[in-house]
């Protein structure tokens, strides 16, 4: 079987800017997150995700693209809580892909770690080789009541049981932009659209974008001091960045 995946270099960071027309990136900026969930919400709507209940959670069968996490710092009285989304951390130099006996999971040309749900047989070995704990498996077949039912995407495929899935970094948002722009006969404006969990943000704690656009708002603030990637020392090179909070408190 010939090898689809795409050998060349896939760093976010990567120079001089590759041969990919577009380099998706995130920046969450823990500073302005508040914990709100509207994120994981957004998500839910956006990509057809199940709802699942306590009897599923408990299991370890919790359905979600997004988690906000929760930390507490300091000591009582002096307790703060902080907040941190997790998702597909889009990697350069993902684990997930090579441990896939058949090729399920794979790099698209614009450096995001692709899904083809139709050819996953559910080994779940892309989820154990997953140190950010991001891939979700479809434990039971997926259904809705009333009335989100009547609500689901028409741009996003439902997946079936059996089937690993995980965050696209909004896909069917960056191919309609692309078909937009194409029959507009004009460029596409990377800061036109984002995706539904940075649109869908309060504070504006998640931006998106393409690192190859230096007017693009993620390319500027990839570059803030603040920055740092999840468990960076692994070289799995993420596509999301965060910037550490502020604390302002005085001694």
């Amino acid at each position: 079987m010939a090898d689809i995946r795409n050998t060349e270099d896939q760093t976010p960071g990567s120079t001089p800017k590759d041969k990919r027309a577009h380099r998706w990136a995130m920046v969450i900026d823990l500073d302005r997150c508040t914990g709100c969930h509207g994120c994981e919400t957004a998500c839910y709507a956006e990509n057809n995700i199940p709802v699942t209940g306590p009897e599923q959670s408990h299991k370890g069968h919790a359905h979600q693209w997004i988690r906000v996490e929760r930390y507490w710092e300091g000591s009582y009285p002096s307790v703060k809580a902080r907040f941190m989304p997790i998702l597909c951390q889009q990697c350069g130099e993902a684990p997930c892909e090579p441990v896939c006996p058949v090729y399920a999971t794979y790099h698209n040309p614009e450096g995001l770690n692709a899904m083809v749900y139709n050819r996953c047989v559910g080994t779940r070995y892309c989820g154990n080789n997953c140190p950010y704990s991001v891939r979700v498996f479809n434990w039971e077949e997926p259904s809705w009541a009333e009335p989100l039912n009547q609500q689901l995407n028409p741009d996003v495929t439902v997946r079936e049981k059996g089937v690993m899935e995980k965050c696209t970094f909004c896909v069917q948002r960056i191919r309609r932009a692309e078909e937009r722009a194409d029959a507009e006969g004009r460029p596409l404006q990377t800061d036109e659209f984002t995706t539904a969990c940075a649109q869908a943000c309060p504070p504006k704690a998640i931006t998106w974008g393409d690192l190859n656009d230096d007017a693009s708002a993620v390319a500027k603030l990839w570059k803030d001091p603040r920055r740092f990637r999840l468990l960076e020392e692994l070289g799995t090179e993420p596509s999301v960045v965060y910037l550490r909070s502020i604390d302002n408190d005085e001694d």
